[in-house]
């Protein structure tokens, strides 16, 4: 007998064209509520954080709205988030973009930067290099994904002599230079790409994502 649908929210905290998420989040098998209410986004099974434009706008209107808050408070609870695009960018140290520097949450070290390429923005579909036993990445581990932007984490310096630590998985892409395309990390996960626009690939990305709700 198939389960019930696992509840998802997605946050509504004034961020660009976030319905093409929710469809395919319902696609994927999902009952979404688009919402920015605490207590339906600290009791849904997943959180999904999406974002674009600038780090600095997406990090204002977040804590505007006491988002950060609420996104800490899930993961420190074991309780699983998925960061796209912006969303994915927000969870690491920082963001600098033309000179400025903007505190970010600091799940993960690295800070987002300009990527170093030729032409920019990095838009259409790339490849991806994700590590063995990934989750998120199981079964698609060979597709292609689609991505628009600017900025990327290109290091990544987590201390691996952490004792009792599982270290996060990391997954790369490449477009100038090598940049960090997917993080996942016990219930914290996210992908620089959007998976809502990447076809069959992304949408079986979701699927992976869900089951482990």
């Amino acid at each position: 007998m198939a389960g019930a649908r696992p509840s998802v929210a997605v946050l509504d905290y004034g961020s660009g064209n976030i319905h093409s998420a929710v469809r395919a989040l319902e696609r994927a098998g999902a009952e979404v509520s688009l919402t920015a209410d605490p207590d339906t986004v600290m009791n849904a099974a997943g959180l999904v954080v999406p974002g674009v434009g600038a780090f600095a706008s997406v990090m204002q209107a977040l804590q505007q709205v006491g988002a950060t808050r609420w996104i800490g408070r899930r993961v420190a609870g074991g309780r699983p988030v998925l960061g796209i695009c912006v969303g994915h960018q927000i969870l690491f140290e920082a963001g600098v973009e033309h000179g400025e520097r903007t505190e970010g949450m600091g799940e993960w070290p690295g800070v987002v930067e300009a990527l170093p390429a030729p032409i920019v923005p990095h838009m259409g579909w790339n490849t991806v290099r994700p590590p063995e036993g990934s989750q998120l990445f199981r079964g698609i581990e060979d597709e292609r994904f689609y991505f628009v932007h600017s900025y990327g984490v290109l290091n990544w310096d987590f201390d691996q002599t952490i004792q009792h630590i599982r270290p996060p998985q990391v997954t790369w892409a490449h477009h100038g230079a090598d940049f960090i395309a997917a993080v996942e990390n016990g219930p914290l996960s996210a992908t620089q790409f959007h998976p809502e626009k990447s076809g069959d690939a992304g949408m079986q990305l979701l699927s992976n994502w869900l089951e482990t709700l």
